[in-house]
């Protein structure tokens, strides 16, 4: 039972906050209320202690408030602060050149935004001014965040809400569809294709092999760019510093948001080859931003890429990818009925159920026994596990344990004794 604090905590929510989201956890058995963090654990205002293996969408990649992060921003706010987006600045100018450095080939200019919803209209609005046309095609049941043109591109759960779908300037197409990517784009009229690599809110399904790299070349056939959104895919998840590294795919514009601030200072980047970045010239007042490329959140992103790129982190994230698809794997065996699949790259992980909307009891037991992870909003057969890139081997082993007993619980629950297949609905 909650205490009488959290239970009255909930219900300010409910009244202040958000009813319909914060009814929503309660009603699926989730009273989690986050107070203290560390390194990869949450702590719940009642003092229980959960792994995180959500991360935010991979915000806390290299877990909560890793203090070297901490450092950073306590030294930079001695001299600095947000800082006047209209003007050069230190920050902003070494962390554009840095990301310069990391992307490679000519992807040259970085614009800011606070947060990645805001660098993905930074994109699309790029992409249509390169290329002087409208539509930008996007995959459907994808995610690219809420905002005025970012949610145009996402899942129409999303859009009709607001009454912000435009079906004749956002097309949609089917992941892993190849004729549909063609038929949307050979009319020569679209502006550009966004793509998470491995597209997060459903479930992360795999590029099958070529698919991305075929989509390019769709692109440059017929004259679109291709907007690699790597907010939750980048930063050493696939065990490359971009997913779409992994994959020998060069994006004409890519997105970075979450991860890159450590979840410490918001900042989201946007890196765009040097041909296409041509309003920067035109009118480099085109786009702003208050609190786009803050100073303090700048030199936070520069020391995230540091970290990153340190010479034992490949080995690392090999090395917790490999010990959780083998731990994985084993629960898989005991619960076969139930658990029927691990779609994964590097620490990108997708747990597939054969039960409708099994990840939620999964979600339900996990949180029961001290392990936060969440289910796939636009597929929610699918758990989205995400283990963070600098877990230990204790750690690891321990999630590992949590999580069978988790799995086996919400089998229970859900298929009873039986062990036969029950199909989830199409």
């Amino acid at each position: 039972m909650a205490s009488p604090e959290k239970q009255q905590f909930i219900a300010d929510s409910i009244q202040y906050w958000n009813p319909g989201k914060t009814q929503a956890w309660q009603d699926m058995q989730v009273d989690l209320v986050i107070d203290r963090r560390q390194g990869y654990f949450l702590f719940d205002m009642d003092g229980r202690r959960l792994i995180d293996a959500h991360l935010n969408g991979g915000t806390y990649n290299i877990g909560h408030r890793h203090p070297e992060l901490i450092e950073v921003i306590e030294r930079a706010m001695t001299r600095f602060d947000m800082g006047n987006h209209h003007f050069p600045s230190l920050g902003r100018t070494a962390l554009a050149k840095e990301l310069a450095r990391i992307c490679g080939g000519d992807m040259h200019y970085t614009i800011y935004g606070s947060g990645g919803g805001e660098a993905i209209d930074i994109a699309i609005k790029t992409a249509r001014h390169a290329k002087q046309k409208r539509k930008i095609v996007s995959v459907m049941r994808a995610y690219h965040g809420h905002t005025g043109l970012a949610v145009c591109a996402g899942a129409e759960r999303f859009s009709t809400l607001f009454l912000s779908d435009r079906p004749d300037e956002f097309p949609q197409v089917p992941f892993n569809d190849l004729d549909r990517m063609e038929d949307a784009l050979k009319g020569r009229d679209c502006a550009g294709v966004i793509m998470e690599t491995i597209p997060a809110t459903y479930g992360f399904p795999m590029p099958v092999p070529g698919y991305l790299n075929e989509v390019k070349r769709l692109c440059e056939r017929y004259d679109a760019l291709y907007i690699a959104d790597e907010v939750q895919t980048g930063l050493m998840r696939t065990g490359t510093m971009w997913g779409y590294q992994r994959y020998g795919v060069q994006p004409d514009i890519l997105v970075t948001g979450k991860g890159i601030c450590g979840g410490m200072y918001p900042i989201a980047c946007v890196v765009v080859r040097e041909p296409y970045a041509g309003w920067l010239k035109q009118d480099g007042f085109g786009h702003m931003s208050t609190m786009g490329g803050a100073e303090i959140g700048c030199l936070v992103a520069m020391k995230t890429l540091e970290i990153l790129e340190r010479p034992t982190m490949v080995a690392h994230v090999n090395y917790v990818s490999e010990t959780m698809r083998n731990g994985l794997g084993r629960i898989m065996d005991l619960y076969d009925d139930f658990f029927v699949g691990i779609r994964q790259c590097g620490v990108v992980m997708g747990l597939e159920f054969d039960y409708p909307e099994g990840a939620k009891p999964v979600m339900k037991h996990l949180y029961e026994h001290g392990v936060w992870a969440i289910f796939s909003t636009n597929d929610p057969r699918v758990l989205q596990f995400k283990p963070g890139v600098l877990m230990s081997a204790a750690l690891c082993e321990e999630l590992l344990e949590r999580v069978e007993r988790a799995i086996g619980l919400a089998r229970a629950e859900c298929l009873g004794g039986a062990r036969g297949r029950l199909k989830s609905a199409a």
